[in-house]
């Protein structure tokens, strides 16, 4: 019997850690451990992600809370320790990015710990962004790299690792997208808003570099409230993007603005909703670039980088940076041309869950026996 600890953090690890403890629910010889570092924000939106996502509940919630990088990623690191202590495991699963995935590979790998990093190799090559230390240090240390798309081989490779550790598996984010894909269908999002499919742009920001500068953040309003002009634009708003409207002294221009609608965060299955049937969507997250890709919906990155550019070449998504002329440039295009249907880029196919406990447990995935490396 091998032991399996899967680790969660924060609200974009939910659904990447989702259909793995599924697979491992239902994979003989293997005892799985959930551990919930509570890094996230929110608890009510925690559990609603956990219930829609039908995640059992963790084995055992850390209950870290929202504190600066440093003491956050230190917190985690104490409390995670005693976890492995006691439990042994011969595997840590870490997911994503932030900062209890790297926090959780380290106490593993100062313990003997096998660590899996699952959403491995991408790179932004943008060291300002927390995310890519995080993802930089975890690789380092993982004992095996599971990678989403073709970038992510090349830059393992760069980087001098065995390839003997890397496994191409797919896109645990799309398991869990076209896992719920129907039940999303049958939100009434729609009507709770007064919106109809495809009259509507969809916004997601969060990102320091874009609501830490009153500047940014304002010439992004700009864009958006030209938008507005031809659609209402639904922008469910991040705590920390509220909470810059209202240091920066935005808040009674956003009020101003008739036709952008700040709305709370939604519920996976909602946000799904919304964002399958937007226009266009203008975001500055990582995973909406991969969702969008799959629900073949225009996507604007306002980023000057990404760490998937298989959602530029393959998908629907194209950078724009901040600036609003670039924007808005952009969605001109957009609204001009008409749409083009985007092929999934290789194994985003619902089943990368599968190919990865296949290879940490060393039997035969139920799907494909072949795994791409």
């Amino acid at each position: 019997m091998s032991k399996v600890i899967c680790v969660c953090g924060a609200r974009p690890n939910f659904m990447k850690i989702a259909p793995i403890v599924k697979v491992l629910g239902r994979t003989d010889g293997v005892e799985s451990r959930l551990v919930h570092t509570g890094q996230h924000y929110d608890e009510r939106m925690s559990d609603l992600f956990f219930e829609q996502l039908h995640i059992p509940k963790p084995d055992i919630n850390l209950d870290v809370g929202s504190l600066s990088h440093a003491a956050q990623t230190a917190e985690v690191m104490k409390r995670f320790e005693p976890v492995c202590l006691e439990e042994r495991p011969d595997w840590v699963v870490v997911v994503g990015d932030v900062n209890s995935t790297l926090a959780c590979a380290l106490v593993a790998v100062k313990l003997g710990i096998r660590i899996a990093h699952v959403e491995a190799g991408l790179r932004s090559f943008d060291r300002a962004m927390p995310e890519e230390i995080n993802r930089v240090l975890t690789d380092t240390i993982s004992d095996q790299l599971f990678v989403t798309e073709p970038s992510g081989l090349d830059n393992l490779r760069r980087e001098g690792v065995d390839d003997d550790r890397v496994h191409h598996v797919g896109n645990v984010m799309i398991d869990t997208l076209l896992a719920c894909r129907e039940r999303a269908a049958q939100s009434d999002i729609h009507q709770q808003l007064g919106l109809s499919a495809g009259s509507y742009a969809l916004a997601t920001l969060h990102r320091p570099s874009n609501v830490d500068d009153r500047a940014t953040f304002a010439g992004i309003l700009d864009a958006l409230e030209a938008i507005g002009q031809d659609m209402p634009v639904m922008f469910p708003i991040h705590p920390r993007s509220r909470n810059n409207l209202e240091s920066l002294g935005l808040r009674e221009r956003v009020e101003s603005m008739t036709n952008l609608r700040l709305i709370d965060p939604l519920g996976y299955l909602d946000f799904l909703k919304l964002m399958s049937d937007a226009a266009v969507v203008l975001t500055d997250s990582g995973g909406v670039q991969e969702e969008t890709t799959i629900v073949n919906v225009p996507c604007l990155t306002l980023r000057e980088n990404t760490e998937r550019p298989v959602t530029i070449t393959q998908g629907t998504n194209q950078l724009t940076g901040s600036d609003p002329k670039a924007i808005l440039n952009a969605y001109q295009d957009i609204r001009q041309l008409p749409p083009s249907a985007a092929s999934p880029p290789h194994l985003w196919d619902g089943h990368a869950a599968e190919r990865i406990v296949a290879i940490l447990t060393g039997t035969t995935c139920r799907t494909t026996a072949e795994v791409s490396k």
